[in-house]
């Protein structure tokens, strides 16, 4: 599943190019997650002001509306000139004078919603309740997320996968950044000490910037909308080394399931 570095990637690689594209057609495929929201030539005419990201959606701003772009469990984007015919997974094709943005999704999890900007009501029941940026330092702020740590009893793993008190620290990136920590995924938040939350605080920013300077992971499929596959997964330090050696103590780094999602981690490095 595309994490916040993913959607990162793949918003810096197509921004610049659309940016001042004029609509031309817009094709729906197989209906989507939700749907459109207008009917598709309704965009037509719209210029492209700018693409933003929010958490896991990308804003597409135009002189008239917004669109939000999810790309779901399995969702990537293309944007080129000369992309070929569309192909059965292919669900929302916009054709610009720049390029065609096209989003290629086959259990089709993701979503393209066009609103009225970030006020739509439709906008802000999905955006509304997304907590802080951890890659805007004006945003990802010490003391509001040692104070959100401290008002849950939750484990910690899932409280990050929440996305309520900082977006984007999905589950590769959970594991990784709670072994940086040296924190047991399983320890409550409230009982976290202070120095531990500041390295928890530092490795979320730090780890999430190197895996955007890396293109993010690409496990299965994901690359940018240029094309590129990530190679964060060369750098994870636990994710998916269930039975190999810590790179850290030597013992070996073991797997449990919190909430259905696969968790790894040291139990020598990690302990609670």
């Amino acid at each position: 599943m595309p994490e916040l570095p993913e959607v990162e990637v793949t918003r810096r690689s197509f921004a610049l190019q659309i940016e001042g594209a004029r609509i031309l057609a817009v094709t729906m495929g197989k209906p989507l997650r939700w749907a459109l929201g207008c009917v598709p030539d309704k965009l037509v005419g719209s210029q492209v002001q700018q693409v933003r990201r929010r958490g896991k959606y990308l804003l597409i701003d135009l002189d008239r509306g917004m669109l939000m772009v999810h790309l779901g469990m399995s969702g990537s984007l293309r944007f080129a000139s000369d992309l070929p015919a569309l192909g059965v997974h292919d669900h929302f094709d916009m054709r610009t004078d720049r390029g065609t943005l096209r989003l290629h999704d086959p259990r089709r999890f993701g979503a393209v919603i066009a609103t009225s900007g970030e006020n739509d009501p439709v906008a802000r029941k999905l955006l509304d309740g997304l907590g802080m940026e951890p890659l805007d330092a004006s945003h990802f702020r010490w003391e509001a997320f040692h104070a959100g740590l401290q008002a849950s009893r939750s484990p910690i793993k899932p409280l990050l996968l929440s996305g309520k008190l900082v977006v984007g620290v999905g589950n590769i990136y959970a594991s990784e950044v709670l072994f940086a920590s040296r924190i047991a995924p399983t320890a409550a938040a409230n009982s976290i000490s202070t120095l531990k939350a500041k390295r928890l605080y530092q490795s979320i920013r730090e780890i999430l910037a190197l895996a955007v300077e890396r293109g993010g992971t690409t496990l299965r499929d994901f690359s940018s909308a240029d094309g590129m596959p990530g190679h964060f997964q060369l750098q994870a330090q636990v994710y998916g080394r269930n039975g190999l050696p810590c790179m850290r103590c030597g013992n070996a780094i073991a797997l449990l399931r919190q909430g259905q999602r696969s968790t790894y981690y040291c139990p020598h490095c990690q302990k609670t």
